[in-house]
């Protein structure tokens, strides 16, 4: 199950153990930086990632947050989603 908390979207198992998570601390009101993915290493290779990171993308576009990346996996996962890059605050 994915989960929107403050500052992180999470996939969580039935257990409530979390098993991926992507961080985005507010660099000011309305802008966050996505600035760590994590994949608990039995679920790497799943698809899981890329899951979380559209959750989160979805979750900004629907509450207006535009978005600064500096993890290196998003900053990546970006160029193969290309339909998020209206989100950006410095587009690429």
């Amino acid at each position: 199950m994915f989960k929107v908390e403050e500052n992180r979207t999470i996939y969580i198992d039935n257990n409530g153990n979390i098993l991926g998570e992507v961080d985005y601390p507010y660099i000011s009101s309305n802008v966050v930086d996505v600035n760590h993915t994590f994949v608990d290493i039995k679920l790497r290779g799943k698809g899981i990632a890329n899951l979380l990171l559209i959750h989160a993308f979805n979750y900004f576009r629907e509450n207006n947050i535009k978005v600064k990346v500096s993890c290196s996996y998003a900053i990546k996962w970006l160029d193969n989603h290309r339909e998020y890059v209206d989100l950006m605050i410095e587009k690429k």
